[in-house]
């Protein structure tokens, strides 16, 4: 029988063809380099313990989410809040929003005021300072001051404190006015006591972003500020928000009301 046709004839022959194969290189045997013993290089001495405000200036990522321009005014957010849960609360039924020349934002209320008096864990130290310079401390962890707070979502004003340059808060409260001013989240004096006020209570927060946080040109964005006030004022009727702005801050174009 003639197999010369058979497709499968070359593979059931005498001599069949089988394919070729390449010998498999062995591969070079490495050995597992040996763990080193960091333990005189890593001790006790090396765990940082920071202390205050510090945590907040080394990494800010952690609280407002970064350094650029969103974080930058992620800061007027927490202190309008601060504000906004007084008129929620029923305490204030106006907010002043101001952005000066200098690049210092003020806000304003005329709600209860921030408590001054000492507080009973920290007697060397008013209840504002505390609140200014110790992180998660405030009166809206329990339902007692506050039903509802949009405040306590946030970081708190003593982030803002810490990444800023230069703050001020005055509060007039029971007819008396006090202030105290900070430095990158130090205060630079005690609180001061500025005498009798009348016709006038609630809480002022003044502060211009530390440049070795944010850079030499962030500033804040007067557009975007009346945005973000005017979005508050929508969504709580019972206050009335003002807003003013220093005419050399708006462009020619920019329709942002002074």
């Amino acid at each position: 029988m003639d197999n010369s046709n058979d497709l499968f004839s070359g593979f059931g022959g005498a001599n069949p063809v089988r394919p070729q194969r390449q010998a498999a290189r062995a591969l070079p045997k490495h050995k597992p380099a040996a763990a080193k013993d960091g333990s005189e290089s890593y001790s006790a001495a090396d765990i940082e313990v920071l202390e205050g405000l510090e945590p907040v200036r080394r990494r800010p990522g952690m609280y407002i989410g970064g350094t650029d321009d969103k974080a930058l005014h992620h800061l007027f957010a927490e202190v309008i809040d601060n504000s906004m849960d007084e008129a929620v609360a029923g305490h204030a039924t106006f907010i002043e929003v101001e952005l000066d020349a200098e690049g210092f934002l003020s806000v304003t209320d005329n709600g209860r005021g921030i408590p001054v008096d000492p507080h009973p864990k920290f007697k060397n130290k008013s209840a504002l300072e505390v609140i200014m310079t110790t992180l998660h401390s405030g009166g809206k962890f329990d339902s007692k001051v506050y039903e509802t707070s949009g405040g306590l979502h946030g970081v708190g004003v003593s982030v803002v404190n810490a990444l800023s340059e230069s703050l001020e808060v005055e509060v007039a409260r029971s007819r008396q006015l006090y202030r105290q001013r900070f430095s990158r989240g130090q205060p630079l004096g005690p609180l001061e006591s500025l005498g009798e006020v009348h016709n006038r209570r609630g809480t002022r927060t003044r502060f211009r972003p530390d440049e070795q946080i944010f850079g030499k040109n962030a500033r804040f964005d007067p557009a975007r500020l009346y945005r973000m006030s005017r979005a508050k004022a929508y969504l709580f009727g019972g206050v009335e928000i003002r807003w003013s702005c220093a005419s050399s801050l708006i462009a020619d174009k920019d329709k942002t009301p002074e």
